[in-house]
């Protein structure tokens, strides 16, 4: 297909702002990597559920983002992501965002009609046999059979997703937004031979998706560290690149589509095979850090001390007494140890660091509580319901606040995956006007 339009390039960042409060610490963050030499577009998201859960309406991340570039005179691409939509959902925000995850996942698995089936098999000879793709060690194999499982496997869900982008095409006309499609919260990961019959089918369908989102193997849970094996994860990410750049030759998609990775938030150990896989393919990827900035106001306001530390607290209690019902949407991405959970009274008695400590994602530091993390990630819920109490608090600890925001943003994410920068270097890396980074 001829592209013409919004193109997204090839460093960005899918970065998450709850209550709309933080786009210019965010977009601090994307100042420094560019003064290290790396374009990282910020494209700022929000799904449907956090807008209801918290009250707000779509407009308010243009309006955060908008204010944010204003500010600090980014003068680079920025986005705003209609996060995780469907057909039902979409309507929204489509005045407000330009750029549309189409989170198909849900429709795996419910089969297209027999006879979209067989037409798609019989038009996709060359998906059938010895499959050889440039820049993978290996070939696959794909028998009639195994192909005709595979689309019925995922075809429904590509289809669902061409529905929901002619909707949006529709209203905002071709090339005004960027169409990602996200198949990452589902039970397996899908392999490179799935992932061509996917990216032939998007094609098909007339997507010009410029991101993809597949799942992989291993556990990718909300504000905690990845759990399996990395090695596994650098296979499959080179796997799935070669796949990419094979399907834009072969069925014309962007030359731009590259891999989005969902539930990037902190997982640091797959971080350095990110880098690498980049550098050794020469390709872009987009990463997802959505709901950790929530988690660096909590502990700017513990750091604050005072009301800030006692909202931080109450918060806490709150996510504890309520944690089945909080917990219940993401089951399949966390895992809370009960027994790792402290008791209310107990964190009553903390300090400022104390707090800190057990939030703050340090790997090796013994303070450090996953349970506590990943409990209050989704805990943000509580906070809504306290509307301008926490916002206020917000907004006079902006300072404290802002400084963590940047620094978890940059150091721990941009710099380890789009400068190859990682621990004590990637923060001395903030202020390092002689620092010097490979451009790709």
């Amino acid at each position: 297909m001829t592209y013409q339009g919004l193109k997204l390039t090839k460093y960005s960042l899918g970065t998450g702002d709850r209550f709309a409060h933080q786009a210019k610490a965010q977009l601090q963050a994307c100042v420094q990597a560019l003064a290290q030499g790396a374009e990282v577009i910020p494209v700022w998201n929000k799904s449907n559920r956090e807008h209801l859960i918290i009250g707000s309406e779509p407009a308010s991340v243009r309006q955060a983002a908008d204010a944010a570039v204003q500010a600090l005179h980014w003068k680079l691409p920025y986005y705003c992501d209609a996060d995780h939509i469907t057909a039902e959902t979409v309507g929204r925000f489509l005045a407000p965002c330009d750029f549309f995850t189409l989170d198909v996942a849900d429709f795996i698995g419910q089969a297209a009609p027999p006879a979209e089936i067989d037409a798609f098999v019989k038009r996709h000879a060359e998906l059938q046999g010895r499959i050889e793709m440039a820049g993978a060690d290996e070939a696959f194999e794909m028998t009639t059979e195994s192909l005709k499982q595979t689309v019925r496997k995922f075809l429904g869900a590509v289809k669902k997703a061409g529905e929901v982008y002619r909707k949006i095409e529709k209203a905002k006309g071709a090339g005004n937004f960027i169409p990602e499609v996200s198949m990452d919260e589902t039970d397996r990961a899908q392999s490179p031979a799935e992932l061509l019959v996917i990216l032939a089918a998007i094609a098909d369908e007339g997507i010009p998706v410029q991101t993809i989102a597949p799942k992989f193997s291993g556990r990718f849970n909300k504000g905690v560290d990845y759990v399996g094996d990395a090695a596994q994860f650098e296979r499959e990410m080179a796997l799935d690149v070669a796949a990419i750049a094979h399907a834009v030759k072969q069925y014309g998609l962007p030359e731009n589509l590259k891999l989005s990775i969902h539930s990037g938030s902190d997982k640091f150990s797959i971080y350095p095979a990110i880098h690498r896989t980049m550098r050794r393919s020469n390709c872009g990827v987009h990463l997802k850090t959505a709901g950790t900035t929530w988690l660096e106001e909590l502990i700017g306001l513990a750091e604050a001390g005072g009301d800030g530390l006692e909202l931080a607290k109450e918060i806490y209690a709150q996510a504890f007494a309520h944690r089945a019902e909080l917990c219940e949407p993401y089951a399949a991405v966390i895992d809370i140890d009960p027994a790792q959970l402290p008791t209310p009274d107990a964190v009553r008695a903390w300090t400022p660091e104390q707090y800190t400590s057990a939030l703050r994602h340090v790997e090796g530091s013994p303070a450090y509580n996953p349970s506590v993390r990943q409990l209050l990630h989704v805990g943000f819920k509580v906070a809504a319901h306290m509307e301008r109490r926490y916002l206020d608090l917000l907004e006079a600890n902006e300072a404290v606040i802002a400084k963590n925001v940047t620094e978890n943003l940059f150091a721990r994410h941009i710099a380890p995956v789009f400068l190859g920068v990682t621990g004590d270097g990637a923060r001395q890396a903030r202020n390092a006007d002689s620092f010097v980074t490979e451009k790709a």
